[in-house]
């Protein structure tokens, strides 16, 4: 066999090398890109006190209608002193004003869009007509006005309002435009718990963020297909937070209103908390919990015990989902957040035991239930399908209870909200559903190859030409088209066309 010249073998060698050299460089960047992958903040010292959002001022009107105003404005925010950071907000520069309204009152709000482009604000966990949801299909364009008006038909809860543009819902939320929505009824005032706004009852926004200089990045750094994750937690726009207490029992009202992170809720000693409502209100029953889980979207009241003198820190551990260990590595899975400081007086107020019961259920168990859907959840769509502003997915009848059948079949984290309705989860992953999530909700959290069976009735008012949404709530997977919807029809009647939509 006759060899190659020397030329071709001294070639080839050095193909063959820059080969060795190129696999090996790729394979030590992706080794230093794993090693670095995870954050931690635990240690963070707290210097800063907590900002609470203002109670929202409202006027009411000879016919009892209480009115609200939120300007979605432009401008900046010092999170750190010396530096402005070009941020979004309602009212002011980051965030917005706590709304509160009770049981039966006819609420107003006056929304005027100062922002340089077009976006909606959408009710989170709220029961009320299409036509005033805030969704993809009520844009509201740069100096324009809205005012959504509606009668509060649902129990006590923790709410919240954040914009919906289809397509850009991730940018808006990130850069700052969120708040808190309080719902009230007797039934809930009437019980022994902690309820006084900004002292023993704490609003708890808790976002992810990453500061470069004047500006946000909201970059998606490599393999991170859940979306935006940053490096740093804020509490309601507070960098290293502290919150100084003079109660006993301290409720706090956990909003995880980041568009990708999932925490897991747990204080630094693993101290015991109660769990005494989910994202559509009261529970039945208090559960003691050591942690809890919230995704993008969802809420949990919290209550906790703290004694003379002592400090605790609200921390999200590592994350326990089911992920394989890349999947968990870049969603966020191995890192750690020291979140929010609590500070207890010497002395501390009295508070009375939590009450073993709190309120009967208010969502649908499932027993009448005429139809059972299914929804597979996947980055490219909804049931194999991508979002479409002129296209109604699902039509369901007023006044019926249906149960939807939601599975996770991506080897990445999903969840599913749905707008207008509150569900009760029937089983969770082949069984039944863990106490946090036996109250009423309008997210839910499903790991890959995860199932959940969900309880929905659907009372309407009937508009068969002005969809509701369903979608996942990391809010880039929405963004891409991970998105339905649906609209409520009378018996017989059938789904019209979306009109006046935008895209």
């Amino acid at each position: 066999m006759v060899s190659p010249p020397r030329r071709v073998r001294r070639a080839l060698l050095g193909v063959g090398t820059l080969v060795v050299v190129l696999l090996t460089a790729i394979a030590g960047g992706v080794g230093w890109i794993w090693a670095t992958a995870d954050i931690s903040t635990v240690g963070t010292e707290f210097t800063r006190p907590l900002a609470i959002p203002p109670l929202a001022e409202s006027t009411v009107d000879a016919d009892g209608t209480r009115v609200f105003s939120l300007d979605m404005r432009s401008g900046t925010t010092a999170f750190e002193p010396g530096t402005d950071t070009e941020t979004w907000g309602f009212n002011g520069s980051y965030l917005g004003p706590t709304l509160r309204a009770s049981a039966g009152e006819r609420v107003r709000v006056r929304i005027a869009n100062q922002l340089p482009e077009a976006s909606t604000v959408h009710w989170h966990g709220m029961h009320l007509p299409a036509a005033m949801d805030g969704g993809p299909h009520q844009m509201v364009e740069p100096g324009a006005t809205w005012t959504p008006e509606w009668t509060v038909a649902q129990p006590a809860s923790t709410l919240w309002y954040h914009p919906h543009p289809h397509g850009a819902t991730e940018d808006h939320v990130r850069r700052g435009l969120a708040g808190m929505f309080l719902i009230d009824d007797a039934a809930a005032s009437a019980l022994p718990l902690p309820k006084t706004y900004g002292v023993d009852d704490l609003p708890v926004i808790v976002q992810d963020l990453r500061l470069r200089g004047d500006r946000l990045d909201g970059s998606h750094t490599i393999f991170r297909d859940v979306g935006f994750l940053g490096d740093r937690t804020l509490v309601n726009g507070t960098l290293a937070p502290y919150q100084e207490v003079g109660d006993e029992l301290v409720r706090l009202r956990l909003l995880n209103a980041s568009t990708a992170r999932i925490y897991t809720f747990a204080f630094d000693d693993a101290r015991p908390f109660a769990l005494i409502g989910s994202d559509g209100g009261l529970l039945e029953r208090p559960a003691t919990l050591d942690r809890v889980r919230l995704s993008p979207g969802e809420r949990a009241e919290i209550v906790v015990r703290m004694r003379p003198g002592e400090r605790t820190v609200l921390r999200s551990e590592r994350l326990d989902a089911g992920l394989d260990f890349w999947g968990n590595r870049f969603a966020g899975g191995d890192d750690r957040f020291d979140i929010l400081e609590l500070r207890a007086a010497p002395t501390l107020r009295e508070s009375a035991p939590l009450p073993a019961a709190l309120v009967p259920a208010s969502t649908p168990d499932g027993s009448d239930a005429v139809t059972e859907r299914r929804f597979d959840l996947t980055l490219s769509g909804i049931n194999g399908t991508a979002m479409a502003m002129d296209r109604i997915d699902t039509t369901v009848t007023r006044g019926t209870t249906e149960t939807w059948v939601v599975r996770n079949t991506d080897g990445m984290p999903h969840n599913f909200h749905v707008h207008d309705v509150q569900f009760r989860v029937l089983d969770y992953d082949g069984g039944a559903p863990p106490p946090a999530l036996t109250g009423p909700k309008d997210t839910i959290f499903l790991p890959p190859n995860t199932t959940a069976r969900l309880a929905l009735r659907f009372d309407g008012p009937a508009d068969p030409d002005t969809p509701y949404m369903y979608h996942c709530h990391l809010l880039w997977h929405e963004d891409l088209g991970m998105m339905g919807q649906f609209v409520v029809v009378e018996p017989g009647q059938q789904a019209g066309t979306p009109h006046g939509h935008a895209h």
